[in-house]
This record gives C-alpha cells, sequence and structure tokens, in this order.
C-alpha cells in the first residue's frame, strides 16, 4: 500500500536484484532472435528479501531500493510545468512523496516536505538532491497528529519558500489489524495522521493559496474496494477519497483544484514497518493478481508523474474532483 518515508548514488541499476532464472520469465537472460539476450526488466518483482522495520521505517534500510528518481521521466520546457511554484508535501522522505518532491523540483518547483524526527536521514538525502538542481528544500519535522504542528507546516513553508501553491497530503499510518483487533490508540493514530491532517492542513492552507493552486491527496485502492485486515486504513483512505471531491467543489470559485492518485501495492517502507506484515508476507508484497495484474508492486517513481500532471495547469487545468486509480489493472 500508498505511504510516505535511498541513497545518493542510487541508480536505475541500484533498483533491487536482477533475475537470472529463465524459469520464470522474469528478465532472464534468454537467447532471442539474431543470438540477442532477452532485456531485463526494469522494476524488480518478488519475492523480494525477507523484512522487517519498526515504524515508522526508513528508505535506505529496504531492499531493493525503490526507484524514486524517474530517470526516464522528461520535465517539462522552459523551465518546467511548476516554474516559480512552491509545494508542501507531507512524507516527503520516502515511497511516493519523495519521488513526487523530486519530480516537482525537476518540473522548477521549490519544495517543503514533512516527515517524522525519525526519517531525518531519509529526508536529508532527497533534500540533497533536490538542492542539487538548484531548488529549494525545507525539511519540517514533527507529528501530523498535532493539529499546531499542521498549522505550522502551512507557516513555515510560506515564510521560507515565500507562498504555497501545491498542497500534497501524502503522509499515512498504517498498521494491518481487523475491526476486532484495532485498539483505541492505534485508531486514533491512523485517523489523525491520514485524514485529521489532511484537512487541517488544507484549513491551514486555503487562506494563503491563490487561484490557480492545487490540493493533492494519496488515496488507495483499499480505498475504493477495502481490504480484509487493514479496517481502520481503509477507512480513511475512503475519507481520502470523498473529502477530495467535497473540496474541489467547495474550493471551485477560489480557482483551487483538488485531485486524489490512488494507487494499488507501492513499495515503500510501509510494507517492512506495518506490524500485521511477516517478513514472508513483505517479501510476497504486490505478486498476486488480485493485488495488481502486473504481480509486482508499483514503484514510486511510476505514480509520482501523475501528481505532476494533477498539479500542472497547462495539463489538468480542466480536472478537479477526481480519484485517479494507478493498481497495475483495472478497478
Amino acid at each position: 500500500m500508498p505511504s510516505p518515508r535511498s541513497r545518493s548514488t542510487q541508480s536505475s541499476r541500484s533498483a533491487g536484484p536482477r533475475r537470472r532464472s529463465a524459469s520464470r520469465g522474469r528478465a532472464a537472460d534468454v537467447p532471442g532472435r539474431g543470438g540477442r539476450s532477452a532485456p531485463k526488466e526494469r522494476y524488480a518483482r518478488p519475492p523480494f528479501p525477507k523484512q522487517h522495520q519498526e515504524a515508522p521505517g526508513l528508505e535506505s534500510r529496504l531492499s531493493p531500493l525503490p526507484k524514486w528518481r524517474g530517470e526516464r521521466y522528461r520535465p517539462g520546457v522552459n523551465g518546467g510545468k511548476l516554474k516559480g511554484m512552491v509545494a508542501l508535501i507531507t512524507g516527503g522522505d520516502s515511497g511516493i512523496g519523495r519521488s513526487v518532491a523530486y519530480l516537482y523540483a525537476r518540473e522548477g518547483a521549490d519544495v517543503a516536505i514533512v516527515c517524522l524526527p525519525q526519517e531525518e536521514s531519509d529526508a536529508a538525502e532527497v533534500a540533497k538532491a533536490i538542492r542539487r538542481l538548484g531548488r529549494r528544500c525545507r525539511v519540517i519535522m514533527g507529528d501530523l497528529v498535532d493539529a499546531e504542528f499542521c498549522r505550522r507546516c502551512v507557516e513555515e513553508t510560506v515564510e521560507e519558500l515565500g507562498r504555497l501553491d501545491i498542497l500534497v497530503h501524502n503522509a499515512a499510518w498504517q498498521h494491518r489489524k481487523k475491526t476486532t483487533e484495532v485498539p483505541d490508540d492505534e485508531l486514533d493514530r491512523t485517523m489523525k495522521t491520514n485524514i485529521y491532517a489532511y484537512i487541517r492542513l488544507a484549513r491551514a492552507a486555503i487562506p494563503v493559496m491563490k487561484p490557480g493552486s492545487s490540493i493533492l491527496a494519496t488515496g488507495s485502492i483499499v480505498g475504493l474496494q477495502g481490504s480484509d485486515g487493514l479496517t481502520d486504513y481503509s477507512a480513511t483512505k475512503g475519507a481520502i477519497h470523498a473529502l477530495t471531491k467535497t473540496l474541489a467543489e467547495e474550493l471551485l470559485d477560489k480557482g483551487i483544484r483538488v485531485n486524489c492518485v490512488a494507487p494499488g501495492p507501492v513499495w515503500t517502507p510501509l510494507n517492512p514497518s506495518d506490524r500485521g506484515m511477516t517478513p514472508t508476507k513483505v517479501s510476497h508484497f504486490g505478486e498476486s493478481k488480485s493485488s495488481s495484474l502486473m504481480q509486482r508492486p508499483a514503484q514510486p517513481e511510476e505514480i509520482a508523474p501523475a501528481f505532476v500532471f494533477l498539479a500542472s495547469g497547462a495539463d489538468s487545468s480542466y480536472i478537479t474532483g477526481v480519484v485517479l486509480p494507478i493498481t497495475g489493472g483495472p478497478v
């Protein structure tokens, strides 16, 4: 499932193990026509190494490392589609949020990323990469369960970077439990991180956003169709989808568009740091056709371009209130 959370030397060759087994048909060196070897698959497939992390998890400890730089992505001309804009991205230290932050910078935006203090090393990595592009990056550390911190995220972004044009609420909390197993403290944290923060951030951002601005959220396939054992998480994702549509209608007269991206399984630190995911389950994450027809999780760089599209007035000026599924198959 999607979530917020690497190494500076990451390249398209370092994203994970390459399969050599022709019997499985995965990135194998199988002779083709003219005696050439078949091309290796770009994205790693399960099974992955068995692994576990304590929440919230770090991208730098994932194996294989997620791919987030979008090396095949081509930014817009004349400085990029988001030239002169400022984006605030929660969960921008890792996973989908990291890739979104980096592609936004490649499109000309300055970026503020929000993360937990435990994720400082991941945040420093992406901030360094953004600054190498010649863009500004502000790292704001704190916990989104705190209403005052949500307000301060917006305030510090405007103070440091001068404005706010794009708000992306991507941070999420997830631990797999059935309805009868979810304790109140866990329910409280999931709700406050995933949906309360979305409302609180929007409430703080709307007064400082100008016409042409965008609010985006990370939803999930489980918010569209549910998922056994993800009671509180799927409830928040469904609420995010509904809130997106509500805000889109509410903010139309202000010239602010509101949209949501709903991914299927994505390879992020949320997976091994989920207490309901055993190391064996993590190793097979996204492998089932019931998860994705592609039988692998998406990499963050496969999801992030949708956030560029929905933030760019040149591409999506007539799109608002949409929940866009990116699930590796039909929903």
